[in-house]
């Protein structure tokens, strides 16, 4: 589990970022989960890009094997199921909105941008669009945090507990 502000982002890290995505990471801040080789998981992305961009998806998922296995579930009815449980459940809705002012609250400190106030990710914080940004906070802030992102994950066939990292540094 880490919460920002996070170590600087070093040379190693970039590259992986960059082999991991197929392409060089934008406005990096710091790595805000690891694999347990060490290679990055989630990237913690500034509000704003290099080039101005609002951007307010602070935890990005990175991890070739999590952004597959999300991937995979977006593919099938999970994310109306999900969704469903939300409309179903006031506790769980109550912490997903929770977790909705947890994830603003992480990356104010980076800055504030007008044009996302209040918008954070995933469908956050009453539906669920986007499990790769909903797992990539679970991944981040740690158990019980995103219940919806807890879900998404336990319901994959990727752990953050084995690697299956295929660069440098990692274990297949």
């Amino acid at each position: 589990m880490s919460t920002p502000p996070y170590p600087p982002v070093t040379d190693e890290d970039l590259a992986a970022l960059r082999e991991q995505l197929g392409r060089p990471a934008r406005g990096v801040v710091g790595i805000a989960a690891r694999c347990v080789c060490g290679n990055p998981t989630v990237a913690a992305t500034a509000p704003r890009l290099p080039d101005g961009t609002p951007f307010p998806t602070f935890y990005y998922l990175t991890h070739p094997g999590a952004t597959a296995a999300m991937s995979t579930l977006e593919a099938t009815q999970v994310m109306r199921m999900l969704t469903d449980e939300l409309a179903d459940d006031e506790e769980l809705a109550a912490a997903y909105a929770a977790a909705h002012v947890a994830y603003l609250h992480d990356r104010e400190p980076y800055g504030h941008v007008s044009e996302i106030d209040g918008i954070s990710a995933g469908g956050m914080p009453t539906r669920v669009k986007c499990l790769h940004a909903l797992a990539a906070h679970a991944l981040a802030a740690g158990p019980g945090v995103n219940p919806i992102g807890d879900r998404a994950l336990a319901l994959s066939d990727w752990s953050p507990d084995r690697c299956v990292c295929a660069h440098p540094g990692g274990g297949a």
